[in-house]
């Protein structure tokens, strides 16, 4: 009967891992890997600039996360840390762009420091508080911090 409980609660696991939609978290030497839908998101564990990060997600087959939806914004805020994300007007100052080239589809700026603010000297989007619909903001691109890179995994 033990072996009966343990095997029907093995079989649960595996199809919630399967068909659930949460995240799923799994450690990576001394980072973290994260699967949402159809992406693998992981997160930095040593401060760098903003094109230094662009560059290590690269090196990975990955770019700085995307965020154009609230389940990927909320996935990203649950980390609680201070993350660049795919998100610079460096172009043209005023025209936020993701990393892929798109222009922004939703917006989480902070509206109390009425972001973005940062004239030419702040080109860089991160992640800066934790309330989920006030928290990006414009910061210089070489502040030291740690990012997010996002790899998809289907087409």
């Amino acid at each position: 009967l033990l072996c009966l409980f343990l095997l029907m609660g093995l079989i649960t696991l595996v199809l919630l891992c399967k068909y659930n939609r949460n995240i799923i978290s799994m450690p990576k030497s001394s980072q973290a890997m994260h699967v949402f839908y159809d992406d693998v998101s992981n997160i930095s564990s040593e401060p760098k600039s903003w094109e230094e990060s662009r560059q290590n997600c690269r090196q990975k087959g990955a770019d700085l996360m995307i965020i154009n939806s609230r389940e990927e914004q909320n996935f990203v805020n649950q980390f609680k840390k201070h993350l660049w994300i795919g998100l610079t007007d460096s172009e043209t100052e005023g025209t936020w762009k993701w990393v892929d080239g798109t222009q922004t589809t939703t917006s989480y700026w902070n509206q109390g420091n009425k972001e973005p603010n940062g004239g030419t000297w702040q080109n860089c989007g991160e992640i800066d508080n934790y309330n989920i619909e006030d928290s990006w903001n414009d910061a210089p691109c070489s502040n030291r911090q740690f990012w997010i890179c996002e790899k998809r995994v289907s087409p």
